[in-house]
C-alpha cells in the first residue's frame, strides 16, 4: 500500500479540525483512527468515500465526514474520494445509475430534456427519480464493497511483500 504517498498528500489533522465546515463535529474529530492510515481505517475510508460519491445530494463531503466519524475510518481519504463525482464525471455516473435503476425496476428508460427549473425537478422526480435513486444506492453499495475488498487485499499483499523482503535480507 502506498502509505507514504497518501500521507504526503493528506492535510495535517490540526488544519482540518479548524476547518469551518468540520468544526460542527467538535471533539469527535479527536479520535486518532480518523487521522491514521492502517489496515482497518484505509479500506473503510474507501468504502465510505465511494458510497457517498454516488449519493446525489449537496454537501457530500460533510456527509462523508460524518460517516467516517461514525465508522471510525480515515476522514481525509473518505472526504477526498467523494470528488470522484465532480462536474465532469457526474453526468456519466448519474446516467449510469439511472440506467441500472431502470434495469432493476424493469422500467423503460424515459427520455428527458434538462431544464434548470423547479417545475422540471418536481415532474422528473416522479418519472426518473425512483430508478435514479435506486441505481445510486445500488452502485454506491457495490463500489463501496469492491473498494473495501480491493484496498483490504492490497494492504495485506503489501504487508506480505514487506515481510518477504525483510526475510530475504
Amino acid at each position: 500500500m502506498p502509505k507514504k504517498l497518501i500521507k504526503r498528500f493528506m492535510p495535517h489533522p490540526d488544519s482540518l479540525k479548524d476547518h469551518k465546515h468540520l468544526k460542527m463535529f467538535g471533539t469527535l474529530l479527536h479520535k486518532p483512527n480518523l487521522w491514521h492510515l492502517n489496515r482497518r481505517s484505509a479500506p473503510g475510508a474507501f468504502a465510505v468515500g465511494l458510497f457517498m460519491a454516488w449519493m446525489p445530494m449537496p454537501f457530500q463531503m460533510v456527509a462523508a465526514a460524518a460517516m467516517a466519524i461514525f465508522f471510525n475510518v480515515n476522514l481525509p481519504v473518505s472526504v477526498a474520494l467523494v470528488w470522484i463525482t465532480n462536474p465532469v464525471t457526474m453526468p456519466i455516473l448519474f446516467y449510469m445509475a439511472y440506467m441500472v435503476g431502470t434495469k432493476i425496476l424493469g422500467h423503460a428508460p424515459q427520455p428527458f430534456n434538462f431544464e434548470a427549473s423547479w417545475q422540471w425537478l418536481e415532474s422528473s422526480l416522479a418519472t426518473i427519480g425512483p430508478p435514479f435513486l435506486l441505481g445510486c444506492v445500488v452502485l454506491g453499495c457495490l463500489s463501496a464493497g469492491v473498494g473495501y475488498f480491493i484496498i483490504s487485499n492490497l494492504w495485506k499483499y503489501s504487508v506480505l511483500f514487506k515481510w518477504k523482503s525483510r526475510s530475504g535480507r
